[in-house]
């Protein structure tokens, strides 16, 4: 798991750091600061969780570790008329419009 902290989005509850104080420190105003470079091995995941969870300005974001040749194939029809589906004053009935 790897984390990522957005400090311009810390408005300093300081939830985070009592948490999981190990990866979140707080600076001489109280905001947060990220210890290390986000990498949580999976004994701390649940910690670190609980920060992301309960951290009320949204500010930590768990990153995705997927890589670009992970991403499946769209399964587009190249046949497929992309027409055929689309709603108009044709098939109101079939798509339920009323006026």
């Amino acid at each position: 798991m790897k984390v990522h902290l957005d400090r311009t989005l810390c408005d300093g509850f300081g939830v985070c750091a009592k948490h999981a104080p190990q990866y979140f420190s707080l600076d001489d105003w109280g905001y947060a600061c990220l210890i290390g470079d986000g990498t949580v091995p999976e004994a701390d995941r649940d910690a670190v969780l609980r920060a992301l969870m309960d951290c009320p300005a949204h500010a930590i974001m768990e990153m995705d570790e997927r890589r670009p040749d992970d991403v499946p194939e769209p399964t587009a029809h190249v046949d497929e008329d992309p027409a055929a589906h689309l709603r108009t004053e044709d098939n109101e009935a079939e798509w339920g419009f009323t006026r």
